[in-house]
């Protein structure tokens, strides 16, 4: 915990190897807070770098210290060599293709890189958190490459290029400009590093890449999950369904969290309604289809699964994962060494490809949901395809043509990355997670989601007005009115790729979070 004599500001989040919640990791993200680290940390940082001092000292033999690395870890290296090893580690392994990753996330890789080493058990000098958090705070950004990372020793060339920039090479992005990396440094007043024994394979070993592209896509899908429910109520209302499977009682009998939940926001959501009220009597049908009648087993479900992913990347957030690591309490003397491979990335792998899953059968569920709205056959009296003149116009025929096409790509992107496996480096790294893989393609089916989400949004706001002057539910006219600040209604055909695109923007920016519950 932070040391309580040194409480954090509001505007600085103090790192002493603890767990991160997402949220802070999004808030240290986006600009919002920077980071310090926190004065209990330095005492235990500075000891587990005395045992790495004592070891090169005394010339023993701890792999990474003064051992080459992976298939070659049995060659022994000389004292004098000992700073080359590090750098060399560092470049040989900055391998990363493909294009940069996202500011916010190489802003998340640099606080978690810096969090996890403030637990003081990578043997590590102090200064080489310090810059770390320097990096962050002065907005200096490594240019990361994307793809290259196995996740088995960690992340290890997307963790290399950040290494990189710590001994003033390779590129970063500062002041809105990409430049070698020691021109950054110089104007933001930031002095490199000489790396000192273990310290590049401190760096590079880790998952703090998946953690960073991962989380921050799982806090997107988090909120994605909860606005399909607002997305379906609007459905609901629009094709005069029934709220009657919400009711609690019901899902008390199946008393899942995550599905009491979606049916308590629903309930929410849906009170007091003009359009229910008018159905209430006279109405033949029994039940409702399954993508609304289902809507908090299958909402609820998605819940369940991405807290679970949650609870398994904050946990990492404050978790050592390189190797080896330095077990020492505050006693130099009587520290020991200890091989492990808490660099495996499995944890989150698996974790990750779950959420891309779950986020994908929302997509499916929200794409009957949007057919059932403009198709004739079935969308309870409302004009074929939503359109005011059907065959003159075509109304939203094509927006879910494609949420269709969104739909397919994520289901294609959701077949597991955790599930292969290909040995590299000479076979002795002979299990790997593909854990990057998993959040790199997490992050594109939650785009993807954010833009059928949109076009629900955009084609139950056009099918309830169709059933005014009924109102729907209080808290789903009020959507419907601010969906229409964002994109006119569509009262004869026109170019809709840029209103789909703008309501996805106001998704992602938080715009409709006050109906996410």
């Amino acid at each position: 915990m932070v040391s309580m004599k040194a409480a954090p500001s509001p505007g600085v989040l103090a790192l002493n190897g603890q767990p991160l919640s997402l949220e802070q990791i999004s808030q240290v993200a986006g600009g919002s807070i920077d980071a310090a680290i926190a004065p209990a940390a330095r005492q235990r940082v500075e000891a587990a770098q005395a045992v790495v001092e004592r070891i090169v000292a005394s010339n023993e033999t701890a792999y990474g210290i003064n051992t080459g690395f992976g298939k070659l870890s049995d060659v022994r290296i000389g004292a004098g060599d000992l700073q080359q090893l590090q750098r060399n580690l560092v470049r040989s392994h900055a391998c990363g293709l493909g294009e940069p990753l996202d500011e916010p996330e190489v802003r998340a890789m640099l606080l978690l890189r810096g969090n996890v080493l403030a637990k003081g058990l990578s043997g590590v000098r102090y200064a080489v958190i310090e810059l770390l958090v320097g990096l962050l705070n002065r907005r200096v950004h490594p240019v990361i490459p994307a793809k290259g990372s196995v996740g088995a020793s960690g992340d290890l060339a997307p963790l290399a290029h950040l290494a990189l920039v710590l001994i003033g090479e390779g590129e970063v992005f500062f002041e809105g400009t990409r430049m070698p990396a020691m021109a950054a440094l110089t104007k933001a007043g930031l002095t490199p590093l000489v790396l000192e024994a273990k310290e590049g394979l401190a760096l590079l070993n880790g998952t703090q890449a998946m953690a960073a592209v991962g989380g921050l896509a799982v806090l997107r899908a988090v909120r994605v999950n909860r606005l399909f429910d607002l997305a379906g109520a609007m459905a609901l209302e629009a094709l005069r369904g029934t709220p009657v499977a919400f009711d609690e009682r019901i899902h008390q009998a199946r008393p899942h969290p995550g599905q009491m939940e979606a049916a308590e926001h629903l309930r929410t959501l849906l009170r007091d309604s003009e359009i229910r009220e008018s159905h209430l009597v006279n109405d033949p049908r029994v039940q409702d289809a399954y993508c609304l009648r289902c809507m908090p087993q299958v909402h609820g479900a998605a819940r369940g699964a991405l807290q679970h992913v949650r609870e398994i990347i904050e946990i990492e957030t404050g978790s050592a994962t390189d190797n080896p690591l330095i077990f020492c309490g505050n006693e130099p003397e009587t520290g020991e060494i200890l091989s492990g491979g808490n660099f495996h990335g499995a944890p989150l792998g698996m974790a990750l490809d779950y959420a891309a899953i779950a986020v994908t059968d929302l997509m499916s569920i929200s794409e009957r949901r949007i057919d059932r709205l403009i198709n004739p056959d079935c969308n309870e009296g409302l004009p074929a395809f939503l359109a005011q003149r059907p065959g003159l116009s075509s109304g939203l025929m094509i927006a879910h043509v494609a949420a269709a096409a969104l739909l397919n790509e994520a289901k294609v992107l959701a077949h597991p990355a955790s599930v292969d496996s290909i040995p590299t480096s000479g076979g002795k790294e002979d299990h790997v997670s593909m854990g990057m893989t998993a959040a790199l393609k997490l992050k594109q089916i939650v785009e993807n989601a954010e833009k059928v989400l949109a076009i629900e949004l955009m084609t139950a706001a056009q099918g309830l007005e169709y059933r005014h002057p009924l109102k729907a539910a209080t808290e789903i006219e009020r959507a419907r009115q601010f969906v229409r600040t964002l994109v006119p209604r569509l009262d004869e055909d026109r170019v809709i790729a840029g209103d789909i695109e703008r309501l996805a923007k106001g998704i992602r920016d938080g715009d409709f979070d006050s109906w996410s519950a």
